[in-house]
């Protein structure tokens, strides 16, 4: 990720989506921890610090073998290197307490395909990682377990993780996850909600691999329905 955007430059977009975890609703006060791939590391948020007094430079470098420079980091510094390290298709791990998702966490739901947008996660069904103490080794090969061929999983009587390529990215999705969490509490009010088949949800995850899904632009030609209007002579 670093490639193409200097740390300092990072370290400010970071702080950015950390203050619009916040603004969207989806995290409250100090909860929640984001980080982004640095090359042979990763910046990390630190422990206990409120976004909205934190700096870019409050951010904490951190090495795959868990060395840091700086602040304390994130309690839960583990999974964050843990996915990064074993995630090379993805750069920026977002979680939080996002209050629909935390509920379904805490009767330990796996979110199913009741709607088709399930499948931006990557599969057809949003998994419930098994409880383990916040902070711990156990945590971190849950969440891994969980995110096996995933982009988003919840964690047992937790929150949140959500994956991505960019910041912006692993923020809608775990906006979209709380979206779709709060569907499926209502849903599930009116009883059991029908589960879209799984061959169905096959061609949905085909179909937004193609178009590029919340992932940014569709690519020029990608909808095979909609054409660009010819213009007309001069």
């Amino acid at each position: 990720m670093t490639d193409t955007t200097d740390i300092a430059t990072l370290r400010r977009q970071m702080l950015e989506t950390c203050r619009r975890m916040n603004s969207s609703g989806i995290n409250q006060g100090t909860a929640g921890n984001l980080s982004v791939r640095t090359g042979n590391g990763f910046l990390v948020t630190p422990s206990s610090m409120p976004y909205d007094t934190m700096t870019p430079e409050d951010l904490v470098e951190m090495d795959f073998d868990g060395s840091y420079a700086g602040h304390r980091p994130s309690s839960e510094w583990r999974f964050h290197r843990d996915i990064l390290k074993n995630r090379t298709d993805i750069d920026v791990v977002l979680h939080c307490h996002s209050i629909y998702a935390t509920t379904l966490a805490c009767h330990h739901k796996t979110i199913p395909s009741f709607h088709y947008m399930t499948g931006v996660a990557g599969g057809t069904t949003i998994r419930c990682a098994e409880y383990a103490t916040f902070g711990t080794q156990a945590l971190s090969d849950a969440a891994l377990k969980a995110l096996d061929g995933r982009l988003a999983c919840l964690l047992g009587q937790h929150g949140q993780i959500s994956l991505g390529n960019t910041l912006e990215h692993a923020l809608w999705l775990a906006i979209e996850v709380e979206t779709l969490s709060r569907m499926y509490v209502q849903a599930l009010t009116l009883g059991e909600p029908p589960i879209l088949p799984d061959d169905e949800m096959e061609r949905v995850i085909a179909q937004m691999k193609r178009m590029s899904y919340g992932h940014g632009p569709e690519a020029e030609g990608s909808n095979d329905i909609a054409r660009p209007r010819a213009k007309s002579p001069e």
